[in-house]
């Protein structure tokens, strides 16, 4: 995509980041729903209108900053939905399955992308292939990310109440404490490019898989 403008490298990416920040949100929502917990329905927060999910620096200004930059790495955030796990008959394991639907949402719209993208293949008349293969490319990158990123073990991304799942619950205990950090974390791994190193691979494989399908 280096070819594109700066306007149009926004209207290709605008579109998957909206749906794939506020969709893998909604899934975290609708899953808690069905073990129990009507929170996000009550709060309104189980709607594909992304201006109930929006987080000013997650969903605008983050991947804003890195869209401009051209670091060819995009990722962002919503407001989390609110889930209140007391609601679950099984805590720890209901909010692990909760939070993992927000990177299968992920990798379902990666596939989704993908198949857009294949349609514009299939088309090849370039006027209305182009658009599709680029919104497609960009699908697939931003879901992959978004999916690889929050199955990472830092509270409190998805992979972290996987884990917290799966800990004897002293050790649980103590590495929810983590939390507060989180972010910080994460930030410091992207700043010293070591979530790159950590992600390169997977990445590498998942976007094969993905563009294979796509026909690209």
């Amino acid at each position: 995509m280096d070819e594109l403008t700066l306007v149009q490298r926004i209207i290709v990416w605008i579109l998957p980041v909206v749906f794939a920040i506020t969709v893998h949100e909604v899934a975290h929502g609708w899953v808690a729903k069905k073990y129990g917990d009507n929170t996000a329905s009550m709060l309104g927060r189980l709607t594909l209108n992304p201006i109930k999910h929006i987080d000013l620096i997650g969903t605008i200004i983050l991947p804003g900053l890195l869209l401009i930059s051209g670091t060819g790495f995009i990722f962002g955030w919503a407001k989390p939905v609110p889930v209140n796990a007391r609601n679950f008959k099984k805590p720890l394991h209901d909010m692990a399955v909760v939070a993992i639907a927000g990177p299968i949402a992920n990798l379902l719209m990666a596939l989704a992308w993908a198949l857009l993208a294949r349609l514009g293949v299939i088309i090849g008349v370039e006027a209305i292939s182009l658009p599709l293969i680029y919104t497609g490319a960009a699908g697939i990158s931003i879901n992959l990310v978004l999916a690889l990123i929050n199955l990472l073990p830092i509270p409190p991304l998805d992979g972290s109440r996987v884990l917290t799942a799966l800990l004897p619950h002293r050790l649980a205990w103590k590495y929810s404490q983590l939390e507060p950090y989180g972010f910080y974390i994460l930030l410091a791994l992207l700043y010293f490019k070591i979530l790159n190193v950590i992600l390169e691979y997977p990445m590498y494989a998942a976007q094969k898989v993905f563009y294979s399908i796509a026909g690209l």
